[in-house]
């Protein structure tokens, strides 16, 4: 053996520790940014505009050996052309359908619902 001792045991203590500091790392950033984002959401005034739903997609995460979570987002067009993608619950998702028109309210990136304007049909 050599004086130095063995070099995976110097090595994974260093290792270990940079690993722990990555992950509690991550964790923080991404505590910080959620509550950033809260903050700014807050701080936006709440806006009612007209506008389209363009398009609705879902986000799975997990599944597997763990629980699966599915994230529902929807894409609005308002009135001067921009598009926005806002993440809502999932009863709002299931009744929403493109092409719908009506009034978006929401708060910096907040969906707080959406008022659809029903089309008269005249007969």
């Amino acid at each position: 053996m050599s004086p130095g001792g063995d070099f995976m045991f110097q090595a994974a203590p260093i290792f270990i520790g940079l690993i722990f500091i990555f992950v509690i790392s991550f964790i923080l950033f991404s505590a910080v940014k959620g509550i950033s984002q809260w903050s700014q959401n807050n701080q936006s005034p709440t806006l009612n505009v007209k506008a389209k739903v363009l398009g609705k997609r879902t986000a799975v995460r997990g599944g597997g050996e763990t629980r699966a979570y599915s994230h529902y987002f929807i894409t609005f067009e308002v009135e001067s052309g921009d598009r926005m993608e806002l993440k809502v619950k999932d009863t709002d998702y299931g009744m929403l359908v493109e092409g719908d028109v009506g009034e978006l309210t929401f708060q910096g990136t907040r969906y707080l619902g959406f008022d659809r304007h029903q089309n008269e049909v005249s007969l």
